[in-house]
């Protein structure tokens, strides 16, 4: 016995309620040993504690734990009996799923007093319960290679713990494995070569095995070529033979064995890892892991789970050679099942001969001969592997049906549980035996087999055979067979054919699923999160049980099917309108559109779909992933016998259909011209009965077709239905419930969330052939929130129906589209490759989006509009990719150049609209790969036929292009990749073409490679892009549509950006200005140099360029880009320029103001010195007569109004203004002054820019041809408008260009805008020769434009008169000299009363100085914030919102609204004062914070600037220079404010202030006076409301207009829409958002009333014509209208079938307006459709779409 103090390690596991009984003991283990263990283990069990595992078993499932110790020589131990090593039961499982394994390490001495059958009992087997065991696994398996490991005897089977756990540490398998540790695109994956250490191999087994390389577990280190080891010493080569070899007592370590790497990947792998891995096994057509022992356990795990996923497809044939087809998952699959093991040590190998039963050329079970095999396995010995013969269905058949061949490895005898448990579940025993030996204990099992009714094969290895027929019965159903002295070829034939023989006998069928109810068996499928993910998927497909899969999406899928069909084809007929009647068709069509959705509204979300949409969204993230993957499996075994059997049935159809098709061709086509004349009259009606029955057959064939799509059943349907329950919801949403709403607003998040979890997401649904953008664009927006807007390199396919691209992307990155035969791919799916960390920097994107596509020429389609649905979708898919692979299968000419060029189309269009995919052509199946020459002659003949289709296509797309280089980038030699065929032989049998998975490896390393070069797109733009696409190929034009909507879209992007920069420059300049003002103010500043504001603006110039090339050459678009760099440039230079010119003009006038004022200046300063020495003379005087009896302020007030009285009484006084008057009067000298008078009375001239017609203020001529028609044109019309416009914005100008603040208002300026008004009338009327305008117009022009004037004139002499009226002037002042005279009078000192002064100087020139500083501030602020953030198509929405939601009375909101269609920028500028008034009324705590902190800078400037200069004090006559101190004083002041009246107006007498000797006292003076106005200012200047806008230098509604307004306002020719360009001459088209029905401008049917409702986005999709002009000959179709030239050439006029919501309503809500203005009606072939009257206001605002 052991002592206490000898290290003991045990492992015991506690699960559940019970203790694990031990099932195997090794045969140096002493029974009292164990015994003690045990009643330890209860012990520990009763005071509540846990057993953790210190160790694990290695050996069969069922093994016993091992107790292993250091102890004394083995002869002492007790001798273990036979029936001791018999395998016990696994019956213990976990009871709750959070219980982790306890840790035991044993020290104490065994007791004496235990029995030995304790140790064996065996307690009742307990129900399996869920465990969550891979979790607890993980745990163990850490400290297993993490933790110090003891040195430790092992059974001569097992692998010692220290070797075992040295396994995992050697592989670095140190946490658990999950799918995303190989799927993500990182360094390992992508580079290609063999490992370098033993660390990598995992890593590159499972890269390898993810391609389908078969050869993934011969893989070994790269140790690179050594030559052999020499001992050659120099003796004679034949003596040395016989030399005995040095032995190396250093013992080198073993290489790791090939499935020791496969199985420690699978232990460490995590549920969905090693179903990844099995399903790739099996493709590989590798034996699977059916029974594993767990090391971490000690259990017998049985992976079910793993399995799931395995569907194989064979053709059985029956006794009588009817073949018929099997598509079947595995797992529930009922087939024959041959059981091999072996008892003792044989000299040939098992596997190998199974393989050669299986597949001759294919190694399915791993062997000892195989490469890399060794001796060293460590972790396949009592592994049970399983692999199936699928027959083909023809003559060459080994077996006539599936049978499943179980291999357990290692001798059977050791591990009885997987012995007895693949015995009895065998249809039929093999095993081998080295020789017959009836002393072997072996032999006892061996006998219960030949007892047993199933069929044996006893194999003999070493046994000689004397009969000369090896193979021999010996029994019923018992076999005998020797290998020795035989081929294995013969031995193989023999094995199939009694194998073949009795199987057929026996009707003992294997089904993996059964397994599960084996008590003895862990089923990895009881872990909570499977349970509960397969409880929810049975629960939801309850609702299908017993119904027929051709009817349950019918039932279950309302939403989806002949509803959302009709829907999409509704959708395209909106962009084929062709009635004369445009708009009633189109809201026919629509209204016809919402009806459906209203239909599939109308069906509640089903059963089905409430409790699929209900798991997703309460399940866990895990529990979420196995009930997708259940739900997948589920519902493929709901349908696989029905699509089977109508795959079986279409296939006899289609044979059927081709015989018929021969025969008609022999019947159409006889032989010999003779037969053709002879026999043409007796075959007609054989020819037409052929003919017939041909088409009743392929009408049958269609049939077919549509119940096989019917029958199609599966998860991306179930995701379909969440989409269109989710758009219809939406479309009618202004009908819904708030509940219904609450019920469908997660539904796209869900989506999101399954497509991250790498399910792939349907982006084109491929039954309907239409993209739900609805939906696809709410997932993509969740998908963000989720990931963030991460960057992503688009990867899309392209080729032929069953060309092999699903399986090549599902090779190339482990994904997970459907590849199952008769699962085509059907539309496009899409599915996200996340990049690994270390990769990001090096691609500059974060994930690879891969969208998989449905084979161009499908048979579906057959008979359909073929042609144009693979071109809608080469061109779709072509264009969403950075990256296109056009995957060509096999080596049809005919097929290869009909995909070529349909592709060529689709690159050719790609071209035409600025968007430049790469291509990568894959030729799959190439027979011959290797042949260089091949492929040279093979690269040489598909470059000639690129280019020759090529020419072709660019005839068709109009485009100048001679070969395949001009559309795309192509290079023969680097692009064109040659794939091996998939296949290594025939299929169900062959395995992967190794070439194959190495091509599949290369390519992915070649497109990493490319993509690294690209920036790839954001997951926002992605959106856009999809949108942009789509609604492009519905309309008729593509390129157009496309090309105009993606370079809007970019457009609008790039109008933001120069949107701020031009604000950096328009800030920079105001803070220039506001400098350059207080210098020219001061007076230090007389002359401005243009290059001196150059340079102050060079810095800011200088990063605004550089940001510009910065955008231009890196944005994702800078292709599209390129072709505005250089007008963007000049724009910005000119604004520049301009800016600069501007400030230099404003500047010029300010310094000859300040010229022309400087004689003012001298009187006010003399004035100011008399009364500041009389306010001093007088306080002095009363203060020293000391007159109690006198009042200090009335004597003030007398003195100063005699003061007053003397000092301007010979100043003019200034008028106040009548303009109104002036301009009557000057009027009526101009023109007739009753006429003047009566226009004025009538107030009709006050809407002459609104009016709906001018035909009376014009007198038509009459032509010497005809009598004119006395209305005006249309165009006409418009000139009239244009010329109001024109003289109203030149007026402004004008008005602005008076010398308004050196002289103010003179009646002259009248005059001189009258007399310009009447120029430019008389101008406009000699270039008419249709019409004269009356002088009517030229009054009522006048009166309208003095009337829109009048304002500025009287503000801008306002100003004028406040600064130079001296009456004004005066009454101001009095205050200010009442506090100096005060102040002196209290007996102030001169310090005191000059500090005083000062700082009253200064408050106003603060406050000046504030308001500078707040329009600036909130203007920024403004830009922030809708609806001055975005660009001027934004700002234009904003508008018409404020337009919609305007209160008041109606004909007042209908006059706003024709004041914005006729004088749209006078509009926009009254729309932006009107907004910053309103952003000024409301509370702002960030500018009062501003305005707060930039006062207190202030006060420390002006505080700095009186202490130097102090600092700064000189002396004159031995007294202080006081004006020194001023002049220091005010020019430290004058950078921030400018002009502080000090020096100039402040005048100082040495005299006077002599007794100011302490200056430290007057800066304390200022300080204290200074912070009293700045209190004071703080108060008044709290809120922004509190700010006068007649105070501000520039107010902030004028920076915002120059800024904003400086842009295009060139009209629609047809609806008078403004252009949104934000540049006055920009290149390119004039474009608008939201274009208008053609009737708010008056546009009618020709001889009628009738308004006309159309809108040009719609008659550009119509094949209707206009003329350019009423009096021209030549009409147009408006889908051409660009080439009537002039103003329609420069319109880009794209389609738009939106609801147009806006002007709809605004034509309801205001048709009487509108009618009584034009004078026309909606009526006749211009009624309203009633569609139009169901929106609303809400409605309106709603599809502006404002963000």
């Amino acid at each position: 016995m052991a002592s206490t103090d000898q290290k003991q390690v045990v492992v015991w596991e506690q699960l559940g309620e019970t203790q694990q009984e031990q099932e195997r003991v090794d045969s140096t283990l002493s029974v009292v040993q164990a015994t003690e263990e045990r009643r330890k283990a209860r012990r520990w069990k009763r005071d509540g504690h846990m057993w953790k595992r210190h160790t694990w078993i290695r050996g069969g499932a069922g093994n016993l734990t091992e107790v292993q110790k250091q102890a004394g020589p083995t002869q002492d131990k007790p001798r273990i009996t036979q029936h001791q090593h018999r395998l016990r039961k696994d019956y213990q499982h976990e009871k709750k799923h959070h219980q982790n394994y306890g840790l035991l390490s044993a020290h104490s001495r065994f007791g004496e007093d235990t029995s030995t059958e304790e140790l064996y009992q065996v307690p009742t087997p307990k129900h399996h319960r869920p465990t969550q065991q891979h979790d607890q696994d993980c745990g163990v398996f850490q400290q297993l290679v993490g933790g110090t490991v003891m040195d430790v005897q092992t059974n001569k089977d097992q692998p010692s713990l220290q070797v075992t756990g040295n396994l995992f540490h050697r592989l670095g398998l140190e946490n658990k494995l999950t799918r995303t540790d190989f799927l993500e695109i990182s360094p390992s994956s992508v580079h290609n070569r063999e490992p370098s250490n033993e660390k990598e191999l995992a890593h590159t087994f499972m890269q390898r095995l993810l391609t389908l390389d078969y050869k993934s577990r011969n893989i070994s280190i790269n140790a690179g070529s050594t030559a052999p080891k020499s001992e050659h010493t120099g003796a004679d080569a034949y003596n040395a033979l016989f030399t005995k070899r040095t032995v190396n007592t250093e013992r080198k370590q073993d290489p790791i064995h090939p499935m020791d790497v496969q199985m420690a990947v699978f232990l460490c792998a995590d549920p969905f890892l090693q179903q990844t891995i099995v399903t790739k096994l099996s493709q590989c057509q590798y034996a699977l892991p059916l029974l594993v022992p767990s090391p971490f356990t000690g259990k017998i795990e049985f992976p079910l789970w793993t399995m799931r996923q395995i569907n194989k497809s064979w053709k059985r044939t029956d006794t009588s050679g009817h073949v018929s087809s099997k598509l079947l998952p595995m797992c529930t699959a009922e087939t024959t099942m041959v059981a091999f093991f072996r008892l003792g040590s044989v000299s040939s190998s098992k596997s190998q001969l199974m393989n050669s039963l299986i597949n001759e050329k294919h190694n399915t079970f791993f062997h000892r001969h195989c490469p890399g095999s060794s001796r060293t396995r460590l972790l396949m010995d009592g592994v049970v592997e399983i692999a199936w013969y699928l027959p083909s269905g023809k003559s060459t058949d080994h077996f006539p049906d599936c049978v499943a061949f179980c291999n357990l490895h290692g001798d059977s005898s050791n591990y009885v549980t997987q012995r007895k448990i693949v015995t009895e579940m065998a249809s039929m025993n093999v095993v081998f035996l080295p020789k017959l030996d009836e002393n072997d204990n072996n032999m006892e099992f061996v006998k219960r087999l030949c007892k047993s009714s199933t069929p044996l094969i006893v194999v003999l290895t070493d046994e000689e055979e004397d009969d000369e027929d090896a193979m021999c019965e010996i029994g019923e159903g018992k076999f005998r067979v020797g290998l020795r002295g035989r081929n294995q070829s013969d031995v193989s034939d023999d094995l199939r054919r009694v194998i073949k023989f009795c199987l057929s006998k026996t009707s003992k069928t294997f089904r993996l699923e059964n397994m599960a109810e084996i008590s003895e068996l862990s089923l990895d499928e009881l872990n909570l999160d499977c349970q509960r993910g397969k409880e929810a998927a049975q629960n939801m497909m309850e609702f299908l049980e017993r119904k027929d899969p051709s009817t349950v999406k019918e039932t279950y899928l309302c939403y989806q099917g002949q509803l959302w069909h009709a829907w999409c084809q509704k959708n395209k007929d909106l962009r084929r309108l062709t009635s004369s009647n445009i708009e009633m068709e189109k809201s026919r069509i629509q209204h016809e559109m919402r009806e459906i959705r209203e239909k599939q509204q109308a069906h509640d979300i089903s059963d089905l779909m409430q409790d699929f949409v209900g798991y997703l969204d309460s399940l866990s993230p895990n529990e979420k992933m196995y009930f997708l993957k259940w739900s997948s499996i589920l519902l493929d075994e709901f349908t696989s016998d029905k699509l089977c059997d109508i795959h079986q049935e279409y296939d006899s159809k289609w044979t059927q259909v081709l015989a018929l098709k021969k025969k008609h061709e022999d019947v159409e086509n006889p032989k010999g011209e003779q037969s053709i004349i002879g026999k043409s009259s007796n075959n007609f009606p054989l020819k037409h009965e052929k003919t017939d029955q041909l088409k009743t057959e392929q009408s049958n064939l269609d049939k077919l077709s549509k119940k096989l799509n019917a029958a199609t059943f599966g998860l991306e349907h179930m995701h379909r239905e969440m989409g269109q329950i989710y758009e219809a919801s939406l479309s009618m949403n202004r009908g819904m419930r708030k509940k219904d709403t609450e019920a469908i607003s997660h539904l796209p998040k869900l989506g999101a969330e399954i497509m991250r979890s790498g399910f792939p997401m349907e982006l084109m649904d491929g039954d309907a052939g239409h993209v739900p953008l609805v939906w696809v664009s709410a997932v993509l927006d969740e998908l963000i929130k989720i990931l963030g807007d991460q960057r992503v390199f688009v990867l899309s396919v392209l080729g032929i129906q069953s060309s092999g691209k699903s399986t090549m992307l599902n090779a190339m990155f482990g994904l997970q589209f459907a590849v199952s035969a008769g699962r085509c791919t059907r539309g496009a799916f899409m599915q996200l490759v996340k990049v690994s960390e270390e990769m990001k920097a090096e691609l500059k994107f974060d994930y690879i989006l891969v969208v998989d596509t449905e084979g161009l020429r499908a048979l579906e389609l057959t008979g359909k509009d073929t042609i144009h649905h693979d071109n809608e979708l080469a061109t779709f898919i072509v264009g969403l990719g950075n990256m296109t692979l056009i995957n060509i299968f096999g080596e049809n000419p005919a097929e290869m150049q009909d995909i070529l060029q349909i592709v060529i189309h689709a690159f050719m269009r790609m071209k035409k609209v600025r968007l430049n995919p790469s291509c990568v052509f894959v030729h799959q199946n190439v027979s011959d790969v290797a042949a260089r020459e091949k492929i040279m002659e093979g690269r040489r003949r598909l470059q000639e036929t690129l280019d020759h289709r090529t020419l072709l296509a660019a005839k068709e797309e109009v485009y100048e292009a001679e070969c395949f280089g001009d559309v795309i980038a192509f290079d023969v030699q680097q692009d064109v990749k040659y794939f091996a065929q998939l296949w290594e032989g025939s299929p169900p049998m062959a395995p992967p073409n190794p070439s194959y998975s190495e091509n599949i490896r290369e390519i992915k390393k070649d497109i990493i490679s490319r993509a690294s070069h690209m920036n790839g797109i954001k997951i926002s733009q992605f959106k856009i892009k999809v949108k942009n696409l789509w609604n492009a190929l519905l309309n008729e034009n593509f390129v157009f549509s496309f090309k105009n909507a993606q370079e809007i879209s970019v457009y609008r992007k790039l109008e933001e950006q120069y949107e701020s920069w031009t604000w950096t420059l328009r800030s920079a300049m105001l803070s220039t200005e506001d400098k350059m003002f207080n210098r020219v103010a001061s007076g230090t500043l007389e002359t401005i140099e243009r290059l001196e504001l150059i340079k102050e603006m060079a810095d800011t110039m200088e990063n605004i360029q550089k940001a510009i090339k910065l955008y231009f050459e890196e944005d994702i678009d800078k292709e599209t880009l390129i072709q505005w760099k250089s007008k963007f440039e000049k724009q910005i230079q000119h604004l520049h320029d301009d800016l600069i010119n501007e400030a230099k003009r404003k500047l010029d006038d300010s310094v000859k103001q300040t010229s022309i004022r400087k004689e003012m200046d001298k009187q006010v300063s003399d004035c100011e010195r008399t009364l500041f020495e009389m306010c001093k003379n007088l306080a002095l005087t009363l203060k020293e007569n000391g007159n109690s009896k006198k009042v200090p302020e009335a004597e003030f007030a007398s003195m100063w109004q005699k003061w007053a009285s003397d000092l301007t009484k010979y100043a003019p006084k200034l008028k106040d203004l009548d303009i109104s008057k002036d301009v009557i009067c000057i009027l009526g000298e101009i023109h007739e002054r009753p006429l003047v008078h009566l226009r004025q009375d009538s107030c009709e001239y006050k809407s002459i820019s609104t009016a709906g017609n001018y035909s009376k203020y014009v007198s038509m001529k009459k032509s010497s041809l005809s009598l004119w028609d006395q209305s005006l044109k249309p165009e006409q019309q418009n000139l009239i408008k244009d010329l109001i416009c024109k003289v109203s914005e030149e007026t402004k100008k004008k008005v602005n260009s008076f010398p308004f603040p050196v002289q103010g208002y003179n009646p002259s300026y009248i005059q001189d805008i009258a007399r310009d008004i009447r120029r430019q009338v008389q101008t406009f009327g000699l270039s008419q020769k249709s019409f004269d305008l009356k002088r009517m117009f030229v009054v009522d022009l006048s009166l309208y434009v003095f009337d829109n004037v009048s304002p500025l004139i009287a503000e801008l002499h306002r100003k004028f008169k406040e600064s130079n009226d001296p009456f004004l002037y005066v009454d101001k002042k009095e205050i200010e000299y009442f506090k100096i005279f005060q102040n002196y009078w209290q007996g102030a000192t001169s310090a005191a009363v000059i500090g005083e002064q000062i700082c009253h100087r200064l408050k106003q020139p603060i406050k000046q100085s504030v308001y500078n500083m707040v329009a600036t501030f909130v203007c920024g602020q403004m830009r922030g914030k809708p609806p001055f953030n975005g660009n001027r198509a934004d700002l234009e929405k904003h508008i018409l919102k404020s337009l919609a939601e305007q209160k008041g009375n109606k004909n007042e909101k209908f006059q706003n609204y024709l004041k914005y269609i006729y004088s749209p920028k006078s509009h926009f500028e009254q729309f932006i004062e009107e907004s910053v008034q309103e952003f000024m009324r409301r509370e702002n705590p960030q500018a009062v914070a501003a305005i707060k902190q930039y006062l207190e800078e202030k006060e420390r400037n002006v505080i700095s600037a009186a202490t130097m200069a102090t600092d700064s004090l000189s002396y004159v006559n031995g007294c202080v220079d006081m004006k020194t101190w001023m002049t220091h004083f005010a020019n430290n002041l004058v950078d921030e404010l400018g002009n502080t009246s000090i020096h100039t107006r402040v005048h100082i007498s040495t005299d006077d202030f002599k007794d100011i000797t302490d200056y430290d006292l007057l800066v304390e003076v200022i300080k204290k006076e200074l912070s009293e106005i700045v209190g004071e200012l703080k108060r008044n200047l709290s809120k922004l409301s509190s700010f006068r806008m007649d105070t501000f230098r520039e107010r902030p509604g004028e920076i915002l207009i120059k800024h904003f307004c400086r842009c295009c306002w060139e009209q629609c020719p047809f609806c008078g829409a403004v252009c949104t360009n934000s540049q006055k001459d920009h290149a390119g088209d004039h474009n608008v958002d939201f274009h208008r029905s053609l009737g708010l401008n008056g546009r009618h049917y020709k001889d009628s009333t009738e308004f006309s409702i159309d809108f040009c986005t719609t008659l550009v999709a119509s094949d209707k014509l206009f003329s350019p002009s009423s009096d021209s000959e030549r009409t147009f179709p408006y889908k051409e209208h660009r080439r009537a030239g002039g103003m329609f050439a420069r319109w880009g006029i794209s389609t738009d079938f939106s609801e147009l919501a806006y002007w709809k309503w605004f034509i309801c809500e205001f048709q009487e307006n509108l009618e009584n203005h034009h004078n026309k009606m909606f009526c006749g072939r211009g009624r309203i459709p009633d569609e139009w009257k169901y929106y609303n206001q809400l409605d309106a605002v709603a599809s502006l779409d404002i963000n």
